[in-house]
C-alpha cells in the first residue's frame, strides 16, 4: 500500500539524524555517479601516502567506506553528535576521531578564527575534504612537503530545491564553484595537479525522502522545518504522485592539488 502524505512527513519529522547516512532511505533516494569516482581516488592516493587527515568527516561513514587507508588515519569533525558517531564507527578500524570546529564557509572569508586545524605543521602527507567548508591556509600549513589535497565539493545553490518548495531562488553574489577554489587554494601556496567539473544528479522518490534530505541538509534551505513548509509538501506531494520523481542537480567539481 502507498504511504499516505501524513505517514511520510510524520516518518521524517521523527527520524533522527545520525552522521550522513541516507541509506536507510534506499531507493527513495538515488544519486547519479559522478564523472569521476572521488572514492577511487583517495584509495589510490592512499596507497602512497604516509597518513591521512579527513577533514569534517561527518558520522565517518565515507571514510569507513574506503578499502584502503594509510595505518595513521585521522578524522576531524566539527557538529558533537557527529564526533561520538564517528567516533564509534571508526574507532573500530584504528581511526581517531578529533573535535575540530568547522571552517566558515567557503564563500564567506570574513571569519578567519574558524577552522584551525588542531594539529602541527606538516603532519600530514595526504588529505582529504569531501563535501565540507575548509580553510586554504590551514591546509597548506598541515600539509606536509610534497603532500596532497583531495577535495569533492558541490555548489552552494540548490535552485531545484526551492523551485520545488515554490521559493524565489536565492541571489548571492559569490557562488561555491570550480574557479573560487581553484583562486583560494593557490593563493594558500598549493600547486592544481588536476581539476574536473560535473553535475549532481539527485532523485527522490517521494516527498517524505526530499523532507528528511532538507531536515538533515539545513544549509539547502535555511529556516526549513516540516510544519513551516508543510503546504508547499503538500502541494509536490501531488506533483509527485502524478508525474513522478523529484529530479534536483547542484554543480560539482573535484580538485587535486600538491605542496
Amino acid at each position: 500500500m502507498t504511504p499516505s502524505l501524513a505517514d511520510l512527513l510524520d516518518e521524517a519529522a521523527s527520524r533522527r539524524i545520525e552522521g550522513w547516512d541516507f541509506s536507510w532511505l534506499g531507493e527513495r533516494l538515488s544519486t547519479r555517479p559522478l564523472e569521476w569516482s572521488f572514492k577511487s581516488i583517495v584509495e589510490e592516493r592512499s596507497r602512497q601516502a604516509a597518513n591521512l587527515l579527513d577533514l569534517s568527516t561527518g558520522g565517518g561513514e565515507w571514510l569507513a567506506s574506503l578499502e584502503f587507508r594509510p595505518k595513521l588515519t585521522v578524522a576531524t569533525e566539527g557538529w558533537p553528535p557527529n564526533v561520538l558517531v564517528a567516533g564509534a564507527r571508526l574507532r573500530r578500524i584504528g581511526v581517531s576521531v578529533v573535535w575540530s570546529e568547522d571552517a566558515p564557509d567557503n564563500v564567506d572569508r570574513e571569519d578567519h578564527v574558524r577552522g584551525r586545524l588542531p594539529f602541527r605543521s606538516a603532519s600530514f602527507a595526504l588529505i582529504t575534504n569531501r563535501h565540507a567548508s575548509f580553510l586554504a591556509a590551514e591546509v597548506s600549513r598541515v600539509l606536509s612537503s610534497g603532500g596532497v589535497f583531495l577535495t569533492q565539493q558541490v555548489g552552494s545553490v540548490y535552485r531545484d530545491v526551492y523551485d520545488a518548495l515554490g521559493l524565489p531562488r536565492p541571489l548571492r553574489r559569490t557562488e561555491w564553484d570550480l574557479a573560487l577554489a581553484t583562486q583560494q587554494i593557490g593563493a594558500a601556496g598549493l600547486r592544481i595537479v588536476e581539476a574536473r567539473e560535473g553535475t549532481l544528479i539527485t532523485e527522490f522518490a517521494d516527498v517524505g525522502a526530499f523532507a528528511w534530505y532538507l531536515k538533515a541538509v539545513p544549509w539547502a534551505v535555511p529556516d526549513f522545518t516540516i510544519e513551516r513548509y508543510r503546504l508547499a509538501l503538500e502541494r509536490l506531494d501531488v506533483q509527485l504522485r502524478q508525474s513522478g520523481p523529484l529530479r534536483t542537480h547542484l554543480r560539482a567539481f573535484f580538485l587535486e592539488a600538491a605542496k
